[in-house]
């Protein structure tokens, strides 16, 4: 019987990080999850470079490496560290890795890789409902307190009925 791999999703969704308004993994994570050394994954990338459009894995230029070092604490190129700049993989690149590399241990992580990003789909979308609900109710407010005003503004601009007194007027 085969052995079930178990990576608990928080685990991988730590690994997820958002670069180019898209939820990507980098090479050195992925290939820690997959046990195995990011030179070969990098070298699937190149070796197929039909299965791995820019939209499914891409290599960051040297800023996007800046801005990331400062986020994450990436190493200085020179110092031990990496000799070039990371491979970035999206969803789709993660799951045309699984059709590349063909081990067990792929399938299983690549399994545990897409429950992480649907499980952080969903809490972006319970997050999206919740930032509409106030912009709703802001709507709405805005409407009750413009007819209010628009009130307020004509009981001001129009002079008060003079009123006939009843009663006995003295002169």
């Amino acid at each position: 019987m085969a052995e079930v791999l178990i990576i608990p999703t928080e685990h991988t969704e730590r690994r997820i990080y958002f670069i180019r308004e898209q939820k990507v993994m980098l090479d050195s994570e992925l290939a820690s999850l997959y046990e195995s050394e990011t030179k070969y994954l990098v070298r699937a990338v190149k070796r197929n470079p039909e299965r791995f459009p820019e939209d499914f894995a891409f290599q960051l230029p040297d800023q996007e490496v800046d801005a990331l070092r400062c986020q994450i604490g990436t190493s200085k190129p020179g110092r031990g560290g990496r000799r070039y700049n990371p491979w970035t993989f999206t969803e789709h690149g993660i799951l045309m890795h699984s059709s590349v590399l063909r081990s067990n241990r792929a399938a299983q992580v690549n399994v545990q890789i897409m429950r992480s990003f649907v499980r952080l789909r969903e809490m972006a979308a319970s997050h999206e409902y919740l930032i509409q609900r106030p912009d709703d109710l802001e709507e709405r407010y805005d409407k009750n307190f413009r007819e209010v005003f628009t009130t307020l503004k004509e009981r001001i601009e129009t002079p008060p009925n003079k009123k006939n007194s009843i009663g006995f007027r003295g002169k």
